[in-house]
């Protein structure tokens, strides 16, 4: 049975990498989120006697953290489209200046990938025949519709799984008690984080374990080396 054109589309999108762009920026956003803004609560709390300080830093952090991952983010991204438009620009200009070379170019790539010298420059003319510039984008810059930056759309999936993330430890320091304030953050940011690495993995097709050990463990590791910090230079806020 031949397959259509439209279930060969739909087959290709069942593949992990089309998620890549988007699920990279949301679960460093996320991960960022839960981790940064649980630690500057940890800090506070093993430096503070008081509530107020640490809901106050712990909200700051939150909306510092989300603003700066999305602009980050899309600073960022918006320098790799830059970069990736500059080379699609210089490559227009080398194929109307050089049109011969940039087809034996283009062959040798093929070539290089496993065709044999002549199915490769056949290979070669009849992309150029069609669509020259795409085929060059595609094969010599390495440029597709998957790798293709987004600078919206990463800066959003940023910002937006940060306060996300951290809306989870600052629910925390609201509600639970203070004595025990830093154990609670840590054990609630390990569960958020669990979960998201999890999540994650189970989204990406990657081993699940394996990103929960990743995860947990820089996690402790970020929040214990801020408790540290807290202990030694907090000061009685009373």
């Amino acid at each position: 049975m031949t397959a259509t054109d439209k279930q060969l589309e739909e087959y290709l999108k069942n593949h992990f990498i089309h998620k890549s762009n988007w699920l990279r920026a949301a679960v460093l956003g996320a991960n960022d989120g839960i981790l940064s803004t649980a630690s500057i609560a940890i800090g506070m709390a093993a430096a503070s006697d008081l509530r107020s300080p640490v809901v106050l830093a712990t909200l700051a952090g939150l909306v510092a953290g989300a603003l700066s991952m999305a602009a980050g983010e899309y600073v960022s991204v918006s320098s790799q489209t830059d970069v990736e438009k500059a080379d699609i620009d210089r490559e227009q200009q080398e194929l109307s200046e050089m049109p011969e070379l940039e087809l034996q170019l283009l062959a040798k790539i093929y070539e290089n990938r496993g065709l044999k010298k002549e199915t490769a420059l056949k290979v070669a003319e009849e992309l150029t025949a069609h669509d020259a510039l795409g085929a060059h984008v595609r094969d010599e810059l390495g440029i597709n519709e998957i790798s293709q930056a987004n600078p919206i759309q990463a800066a959003l999936a940023s910002g937006g799984a940060f306060t996300i993330g951290g809306l989870l430890p600052f629910l925390v320091t609201l509600f639970l008690p203070l004595e025990s304030m830093e154990y609670s953050l840590y054990g609630f940011a390990l569960f958020f984080l669990i979960l998201l690495g999890a999540i994650s993995a189970h989204t990406g097709g990657s081993s699940i374990p394996k990103a929960i050990g990743r995860i947990v463990f820089w996690g402790t590791v970020a929040m214990g080396l801020t408790a540290l910090v807290g202990h030694f230079f907090g000061v009685n806020m009373a």
